[in-house]
């Protein structure tokens, strides 16, 4: 019978280390706390002094929205309408800042022991044991 990844490591290794795995990253992006500052005044780029709000982002879009309702072959309308959704997606891609949790040491050590032991064991059940003894003649 094969085991793990179709070779003769152990099953019950894979699983062990699949939820010691799967419980580690989910305590691990449980502690990660994500904020944003994006709002309609909010600044997304600046350049040389200058700072170019989502605000004024979404000028362009509402003339590249009418442009393209208006003749749907119009280019400038499709350019104008992309152009600013895009830009607005990385702004607010931009504007996401992570933080970590205050946590104690012994919650820390927990989710790295869980996440890297589990990730050894789920690595090591994928590698064919060797069921051959020294003492045995080939």
């Amino acid at each position: 019978m094969k085991g793990a990844g179709g070779t003769s490591g152990g099953i019950g290794q894979f699983f062990l280390g699949l939820i010691m795995m799967s419980g580690g990253f989910f305590m691990l992006l449980n502690a990660i706390k994500i904020s944003s500052s994006f709002g309609m005044g909010t600044r997304l780029y600046g350049f040389s002094g200058m700072s170019i709000t989502s605000g004024m982002v979404i000028i362009p879009f509402i003339f590249g929205i009418g442009l393209v309702f208006y003749n749907s072959k119009n280019i400038l309308g499709w350019i104008l309408s992309l152009g600013s959704i895009t830009a607005l997606i990385f702004g607010v891609i931009s504007s996401i800042q992570f933080s970590f949790a205050s946590m104690s040491s012994f919650d820390l050590i927990v989710i790295l022991v869980l996440t890297m032991g589990g990730l050894g064991l789920f690595l090591k059940s994928l590698k064919a044991i060797d069921k051959r003894y020294p003492n045995e003649k080939t």
